[in-house]
């Protein structure tokens, strides 16, 4: 008679049709773009979109079944996903190193093409002190809502925690509209000089990663609201603060070193 039972804590996954579903979206997705870049054909691109989130939706949701419900998230497994988060960040953080390296090596030695100045000349950057400073108090803000909501969960305080999830959402999503708001005020593009290729790719990526983070935050709300989450057993909420922190340690470095110093 087999023995079903396992004498370890670790959790050997099950046979699952998300790796080779990913492989296959990312894939489209990828080739997708470059038709997309070639013939201004999107059909392909939106179909590996389609897949990618699709799988990425039914690949989580097991993942939350079985950290939940099926109490395959040991100590030893979740203390395996703490060190893959913080990885995880690590490999960000090294991501957004490279655009500091890329605006300071152009700030501060500029070359004659752009005038031997920096900003470049006919380059008007932000004022530091109208929408970015505003988007600095809701990025610290919104870190004192997400800490507001880990402690009231460690301490079985539901009703703050949800109240406090909510208002983090909230101002990444204001954030993400003030951003939008000023780049469609911008009175440079991405490729107005090294300036604007800095700018844009630096701010528009940590823009991307407030949309993702604010994403992961919202799927955390809906399941504290399932009541997922218990005082000893929350990583998945615990992932979504560090990578929020995480959001907001960059920004106030952007803040301080393109719209501040680099104006």
């Amino acid at each position: 008679m087999k023995n079903n039972f396992n004498y370890h804590p670790y959790h050997l996954v099950d046979y699952s049709p998300w790796p080779l579903t990913a492989s296959i979206g990312i894939l489209t997705l990828v080739t997708g773009m470059v038709k997309w870049f070639h013939n201004f054909n999107m059909n392909l691109l939106i179909l590996g979109y389609i897949i990618t989130i699709l799988t990425l939706f039914q690949w989580w949701r097991d993942i939350c079944r079985e950290g939940t419900f099926q109490g395959k998230h040991t100590i030893l497994v979740t203390k395996g996903l703490q060190w893959g988060m913080i990885l995880f960040i690590v490999s960000e953080i090294l991501f957004f190193i490279s655009f500091f390296w890329a605006f300071f090596h152009s700030s501060l030695s500029p070359n004659i093409e752009i005038g031997a100045i920096w900003p470049p000349v006919s380059i008007h950057p932000f004022n530091p002190f109208q929408i970015p400073l505003l988007n600095t108090i809701i990025l610290i803000s919104s870190g004192m809502t997400v800490t507001w909501a880990h402690h009231s969960l460690m301490e079985n305080n539901y009703t703050q925690t949800i109240q406090s999830l909510f208002l983090t959402i909230s101002l990444g999503i204001y954030f993400t509209i003030l951003q939008a708001y000023e780049y469609l005020e911008a009175p440079f593009s991405i490729a107005d000089s090294i300036y604007g290729s800095t700018f844009f790719m630096a701010t528009g990526f940590h823009g991307l990663h407030v949309i993702i983070g604010t994403i992961f935050l919202i799927v955390c709300f809906i399941r504290q609201l399932n009541k997922h989450f218990s005082s000893n057993h929350h990583f998945g909420f615990e992932a979504a603060a560090w990578y929020w922190h995480f959001v907001d340690v960059v920004w106030l470095f952007l803040y301080i070193s393109i719209y501040w110093w680099g104006n």
